[in-house]
């Protein structure tokens, strides 16, 4: 499970270093072998490459005909890149993918248990406020399956 937020700085060629925390298990779960590709809130996803392969599974048998579904799969699939870290840990981020998310130098990688998120730094501080303001104001009940979410 990936978790926590880190402050990462890309080099001059685009590519990030990931924390040493995480590069053991990335090494172990899929040698190294990542996913990149197009996050639906402006910033990126970073999968192993066995759980994108799973969710690239489900997304290919969606219905062919149904809107979302094709935009989905367009979106992420299409924009999906394979990555390798390298002995260093670090894995380059293309440049469509870097232009997509406006990564300049400074990102935010944001653990999310299966995978992670790459955030312009700046863009995920005004994301967060944004969502801390709207769940202080918004009246909208939590889906069933989490009415037993005790935080």
């Amino acid at each position: 499970m990936f978790r926590g937020v880190s402050s990462i700085n890309l080099d001059d060629k685009g590519r990030l270093s990931m924390p040493a925390r995480y590069r053991s298990e990335l090494i172990e779960s899929c040698d190294g072998q990542i996913v990149i590709t197009v996050g639906l809130d402006k910033c990126l996803s970073l999968y192993p490459l066995p759980e994108f392969e799973e969710i690239e599974r489900k997304l290919v048998k969606l219905p062919a005909l149904h809107k979302k579904a094709k935009r989905l799969q367009r979106l992420i699939i299409g924009h999906a890149t394979e990555c390798e870290i390298d002995a260093q840990g670090r894995f380059l981020i293309p440049e469509p993918l870097r232009r997509f998310a406006g990564l300049e130098r400074k990102v935010t990688l944001v653990g999310q248990g299966n995978k992670f998120e790459i955030w312009d730094e700046d863009a995920w501080a005004r994301a967060r406020v944004q969502w801390i303001d709207e769940e202080q104001t918004d009246d909208e009940m939590l889906p069933p399956e989490l009415d037993s979410l005790s935080l």
